[in-house]
């Protein structure tokens, strides 16, 4: 038997029984955001975001050093985990941290180690 097959929802099981697909899902999801926020420029990025509430994508590397790709990708995955929000004013896009999401991390990890 292989991880996936071990980690599938039919086959998944926690001490009430089989896991339900929705907690397959969930559990995904929070590793999805775990990753997302486990890494070090990543952590810098939402640091930076947070100190200054509401930053554009060009000050923020130009404040970080980063080339543009390099925050552009990482503000990438960031906005797929929904770690970050974005918001449109004219030509320029402002990213904020989704305080919510990073309170639900934060909850998950407390409850995950108890």
């Amino acid at each position: 038997m292989n991880y996936d097959t071990l980690m599938a929802p039919h086959h998944a099981v926690d001490s009430e029984g089989p896991l339900k697909e929705s907690d397959y899902l969930k559990i995904k999801k929070a590793a999805l955001v775990l990753r997302a926020v486990n890494h070090r420029l990543r952590q810098q990025i939402i640091q930076t975001i947070y100190e200054h509430k509401r930053i554009s994508v060009t000050d923020l590397y130009v404040k970080l050093r980063l080339e543009q790709s390099v925050a552009s990708q990482h503000l990438a995955i960031l906005r797929k985990a929904d770690v970050v929000t974005t918001v449109r004013d004219g030509k320029f896009i402002f990213y904020a941290v989704n305080q919510e999401r990073i309170d639900g991390i934060m909850n998950f990890v407390n409850n995950l180690v108890g």
